[in-house]
């Protein structure tokens, strides 16, 4: 069973239909949409200011989410995908976004809707991703725009995808839909 623990009179909120792995960690002012998973080793600190999920966000393995003490907080929208081994630390993340394997997001960035921060990229303090782009490197930079149809059916494909992978826990028989 995740942990899931009240902090400063804070007591994360968790929607309908998650998935919250067993060992997966979700600590004070954090609100979970409907319909997300949190996997294995994942970390969600809402100890020193909020983290704020929407509908159909997959966090996974070994990602952190953590914030500044009066000065960040977190919000994701809808459909985003957090890769394994992400470290967000207080930014905006728009709906229909995947941040790949790996990435940093550093404080107080914004990532615009219907983007891909491509595996290993590190998106820097106060950074503003355009929508429908891109962007890679140390420090990211945007590689170039990408069509939102596209990009919304690849996230949305995923984000469903995840929802299959959760139920497997729950439902053994759904193994091979």
């Amino acid at each position: 069973m995740a942990l899931v623990k009240t902090v400063r009179g804070f007591t994360p909120k968790i929607g309908e239909n998650c998935f919250l792995a067993d060992n997966a960690t979700i600590v004070g002012d954090v609100e979970i949409g409907n319909d997300c998973s949190i996997w294995f080793n994942a970390v969600l600190r809402g100890d020193v200011n909020s983290i704020r999920i929407g509908n159909k966000v997959n966090i996974q393995d070994c990602s952190v989410l953590h914030t500044l003490y009066h000065k960040s907080t977190i919000e994701i929208g809808d459909n985003v995908t957090i890769g394994h081994n992400v470290a967000i630390h207080g930014a905006k993340i728009s709906s229909n976004v995947l941040v790949g394997i790996g990435a940093i997001v550093l404080d107080n960035a914004i990532i615009g809707e219907n983007t891909i921060i491509a595996a290993g990229a590190l998106i820097k303090d106060s950074m503003v991703c355009e929508p429908n782009s891109i962007y890679a490197g140390l420090p990211a930079k945007r590689i170039k725009a990408i069509d939102p149809n596209q990009t919304k059916e690849m996230i949305e494909r995923i984000a469903n995808n995840y929802l299959m992978y959760a139920k497997w826990y729950d439902e053994p028989e759904t193994y091979f839909p």
